[in-house]
């Protein structure tokens, strides 16, 4: 299955101390645990100057896939896409 673009939705990620990536999601109130990061894109030379620098992740979790992204500028984690069911 291919990953599908959603509305970015703003989540709670818990990160590794000294690497940043991300270990834990919050979704609908339930903690999943990250198992695998299949993809790591920086967009931190070329990027929109309104959005600022960011840095996405293409994660597995036990049930689905998820893309995150980080905004650096504003120091939050956004839901930008899931794995079609």
């Amino acid at each position: 299955m291919a990953i599908v673009r959603v509305t970015p939705t703003e989540i709670d990620v818990k990160t590794g101390l000294f690497d940043g990536r991300p270990r834990q999601v919050r979704i609908a109130n339930e903690n999943v645990r990250v198992i695998e990061i299949a993809q790591v894109r920086d967009e931190l030379a070329a990027y929109p100057v309104a959005q600022g620098p960011r840095r996405i992740f293409d994660v597995r979790t036990p049930d689905t896939r998820l893309r995150l992204a980080f905004e650096k500028r504003g120091r939050r984690w956004l839901l930008e896409g899931r794995e079609a069911a």
